[in-house]
């Protein structure tokens, strides 16, 4: 798998209620720019629209230690999608059989890696980012 270098910094800090007040604030960035869902085009897909519809509560199903680890990484995932042209691993889902898999790879700029996770509904075609988590 290609990896991706992003040259936005990862948030720092320890504390959730600051990692989130700043991820809250680019995502209200990104919420700005349209009336209804917000969305960010990937390069990797043509510029087709990526929701946010499954990872605010994917996050919020995670203990309070898994949200800060994931969270620090949003502003490099929204690089990473935005930018990338590697390809992907693939996968189908296994819950359901009209489900695909992407996840994307990407080196922070201080060489930490962490990976990107789409979800696409193969009826619809749209495309849903699901969560940013680095290796562990």
């Amino acid at each position: 798998m290609e990896m991706f270098r992003v040259k936005s910094n990862k948030i720092p800090g320890a504390n959730y209620g600051k990692i989130k007040k700043v991820a809250v604030n680019i995502f209200c960035g990104i919420k700005s720019k349209t009336k209804r869902r917000p969305y960010v085009r990937s390069v990797y897909f043509n510029k087709e629209k990526i929701f946010f519809d499954y990872f605010w509560p994917h996050l919020a199903s995670k203990n309070y230690n898994e949200r800060v680890r994931r969270l620090r990484y949003f502003n490099c995932a929204i690089e990473l999608i935005e930018k990338s042209r590697n390809n992907p691993m693939i996968t189908d889902s296994r819950h359901t059989k009209n489900e695909k898999l992407y996840r994307f790879c990407g080196i922070t700029n201080i060489n930490e890696l962490f990976y990107v996770q789409i979800k696409e509904n193969k009826k619809t075609g749209q495309k849903y980012f699901m969560s940013c988590f680095p290796e562990k």
